[in-house]
């Protein structure tokens, strides 16, 4: 879900600087097999279930696995399931786990365990939290086969057991499963086609990945996170950069392959650099930047305060201001769903249009006493930037504002408490917004999520969104939900856009997608 990168810089000149730097091993150092990236962030929390931070689910989406996953058509497809089958009444419904899969301890997979790991990870997701409310019972029957019993029909059941948002539902063995979802697992271990090695992770500069040798690939082909994961590298070492110009330089030097966001203002430098390839999608591969406003605490509190911001969140001067070119990003998007998306929609949003005097007078109606926004910004990052333009406009429309910079980890632990903080920017994937099951500021409605923000009319749409049968009556119900979303401002949007990723063109096979993967990526000699 949640992003920070990091902040334009001046270019380092040349690649001297990094020969000398001992950040990485030069070129003829590295072994045959071995691929070097540099991802958003470091990989900090490893546990999937707990957090929705995308570098944690990029990290799960190697190292686990999903019984069912999403392919590069938006279909769900089985992945560690191997077959399923559903009563008449659709109350009943049975799967059973494909052969030979493994834990990375060489024990087998069991369905008991999946069972287990089912129950540890909906609570802690909207989504799931909606399937244990439908379901009666869940059990497994066999080593291989489990049995879910429904309440009522659950129309989006195996879109919720594929989903490719986060907190992820991935299985983990039992004695990790059966740690309670409000704590950390402190040993990773599960199924996926990589495994970790924690005797070689150093904190603040490398994280190590290698191919598990009795993985079990499909045999279909691959597609975004559903098909054969066939890792046909050695290691994959997921290296920490200082900043985004260290990683820009390493990248046309040879000495990554990898970038996972590229710094806008090297973009024209990156395009002409022999042997670098850039990596730009639309669509739900863009991403969609918000401000996330905590209701529980003044000035936030007062829903007609927190409206005001709909006329200062100036999309397109955030964009600019940021650097993002035209060609990456999406015009002034009013869709809570993103645009371009199947349920993108203006309802709600007329609004929604930057005017700073009608804002300034909309503020004094609203009764704002001065109270200071807290708005804390994550240093030298795209989000920071986005925060400084909002903050210019709120000043000028009579806001009194405390502009806070800290690193994201402080971001994250600060979000949890219900005071001491009014706001804060971030950006998360398309395929995590582009629906009002998976948007994370309003499916966590009247739940404890960081900002507690809550209309009960929600709750009940997005049971009607889950039992509605085809795509045209979701979309009416989503039209309903974003009405709401517009009066309640759990979230302000900043814009829609993509971060291209750069790669080196040696590496052959690399699947296109927003989400890093490194599974049927080959390097050429």
């Amino acid at each position: 879900m949640l992003h920070q990168g990091t902040g334009r810089r001046a270019i380092l000149a040349g690649g001297a600087a990094l020969a000398t730097s001992g950040i990485i091993r030069p070129r003829e150092a590295r072994a045959a097999g071995t691929l070097d990236i540099v991802l958003e962030s470091e990989v900090v929390i490893l546990d999937p279930h707990v957090i929705t931070a995308a570098i944690t689910r990029t990290f799960a989406t190697h190292v686990f696995d999903t019984l069912f996953a999403m392919d590069d058509r938006g279909q769900i497809q089985p992945q560690m399931v191997e077959a399923w089958e559903t009563s008449p009444d659709r109350l009943t419904w049975r799967f059973r786990l494909r052969d030979g899969l493994k834990w990375h301890d060489g024990a087998p997979v069991t369905a008991a365990e999946c069972v287990l790991s089912l129950k540890r990870w909906a609570p802690r997701d909207p989504l799931g939290r909606m399937l244990e409310a439908a379901t009666a019972s869940m059990e497994a029957t066999d080593a291989r086969s489990f049995t879910l019993a429904l309440k009522e029909p659950f129309p989006l059941l195996l879109q919720v057991l594929g989903k490719p948002n986060a907190p992820l539902p991935v299985m983990m063995p039992e004695r990790l499963a059966r740690v309670p979802g409000t704590q950390r697992i402190t040993e990773i271990v599960g199924s996926g086609p990589f495994r970790f090695r924690p005797d070689l992770w150093r904190p603040g500069s490398l994280m190590v990945l290698e191919r598990f040798p009795d993985y079990v690939a499909r045999q279909e082909p691959p597609g975004f996170l559903a098909g054969g994961k066939v890792v046909k590298i050695d290691q994959l070492n997921l290296r920490v950069m200082p900043d985004q110009t260290t990683g820009a330089n390493a990248l046309i030097q040879g000495e990554i392959h990898y970038m996972q966001y590229l710094p806008f203002d090297l973009l024209s430098r990156l395009e002409r650099a022999r042997g670098v390839q850039l990596l730009g999608l639309g669509g739900l591969h863009q991403f969609q930047g918000n401000f996330r406003l905590n209701h529980a605490a003044p000035p936030f509190d007062n829903p007609a305060v927190r409206r005001v911001l709909w006329k200062l969140a100036d999309q397109s001067a955030i964009l600019s201001a940021i650097g993002v070119p035209e060609r990456f990003r999406a015009p002034q998007c009013a869709s809570f769903w993103m645009c371009d998306a199947p349920y993108s929609t203006d309802a709600g949003g007329a609004g929604a249009k930057p005017d700073i005097a009608a804002a300034r007078a909309e503020l004094r109606a609203a009764g704002y006493r001065g109270e200071p926004v807290i708005a804390m910004e994550v240093s030298a990052s795209i989000s920071q930037t986005a925060s400084m333009v909002l903050v210019q406009n709120m000043k000028e429309a009579g806001f009194t504002v405390d502009q806070q910079v800290m690193d994201w980890g402080t971001v994250l632990a600060r979000r949890v408490r219900r005071d001491g903080w009014s706001m804060f920017s971030v950006y998360s994937n398309g395929t995590d917004m582009f629906s009002p099951l998976t948007h994370f500021y309003v499916a966590s409605t009247c739940a404890d999520f960081p900002g507690w923000s809550c209309d009960d009319r929600i709750p009940r749409l997005l049971q009607s969104f889950a039992r509605a049968e085809d795509e045209a009556a979701r979309a009416r119900v989503a039209a309903e939900i974003q009405t709401i979303a517009y009066e309640l401002t759990p979230a302000v949007m900043w814009g829609q856009f993509t971060i291209p990723a750069g790669y080196r063109s040696t590496l052959r096979n690399l699947i296109r997608s927003s989400y890093p993967m490194f599974w049927n990526v080959e390097l050429a000699a």
